[in-house]
């Protein structure tokens, strides 16, 4: 799993906090685990990964800009950017303070936006929005969705022909909300067939984002990948978060 992009990312972000001067400042990552309800509040509907307690939210703060990753082992940590920039990153919690404090880092100096996920009916009013998105920018295109986000899978199901691939194996091989549900061992066949991928951030926390990014088009979708689409030019969708 992994391809070492999260490797290139950290790389990139240790250069931009050394040019601004900032590996001495203190950075701090709270697991106090947002609750469910702190996180999405009540998104009419009961089949988030968030709400089914396999995935928190770890929220960093920075300068007082705050930014999330999902992540499926979470605690907390504080320390300097300089102690974030050298640990190494072989475990999903080391990788979620990473990419939270990459993520209030470039949310503080103004390189991103859209760090803290939507909550409530938002991400019901975000999937017809990013179905429209990708109609105007694509058209008529075949997907692959990576991740379980039932509100986008809905959306584009209805649009488009789309498969979703997830690492959860209560969803694999069944039908939900209209789009067949591939595993992991069906990966190859799922990206194959995709003239558009559309990616949940969430793969680069647990650093198998570089499988996903091949000779097709992605579009990822979602905060955790906030700081690392800004920094490295990837193309992101998030008409909701704050």
């Amino acid at each position: 799993m992994g391809s070492g992009m999260l490797e290139t990312v950290r790389r990139k972000a240790l250069q931009l906090w050394e040019q601004h001067d900032l590996l001495h400042e203190p950075i701090a990552v709270k697991a106090r685990t947002l609750t469910v309800h702190e996180a999405i509040g009540d998104p009419e509907g009961d089949d988030f990964p968030l709400q089914k307690g396999k995935e928190q939210l770890m929220e960093a703060e920075f300068r007082g800009a705050k930014g999330q990753a999902f992540t499926d082992r979470f605690g907390d940590f504080s320390g300097t950017l300089a102690d974030v920039a050298a640990m190494p990153l072989q475990n999903n919690f080391r990788r979620a303070v990473f990419v939270a404090s990459l993520n209030a880092v470039m949310r503080g100096l103004g390189l991103c936006t859209a760090t803290i996920h939507c909550r409530d009916k938002e991400p019901g009013e975000c999937a017809p929005r990013f179905r429209d998105h990708i109609r105007e920018r694509y058209g008529d295109v075949r997907i692959t969705q990576v991740g379980f986000q039932p509100k986008i899978i809905k959306a584009l199901s209805g649009a488009f022909d789309l498969k979703v691939l997830d690492l959860d194996p209560d969803n694999v091989g069944t039908v939900q909300h209209g789009a067949e549900i591939l595993g992991p061992q069906q990966q190859e066949e799922a990206l194959d067939r995709a003239e558009l991928l559309v990616v949940t951030g969430s793969t680069l926390a647990n650093d198998s984002i570089g499988d996903f990014l091949i000779d097709r088009p992605v579009i990822f979708y979602g905060t955790t990948v906030a700081g690392a689409a800004a920094l490295m030019g990837w193309e992101r969708f998030c008409a909701k978060a704050r």
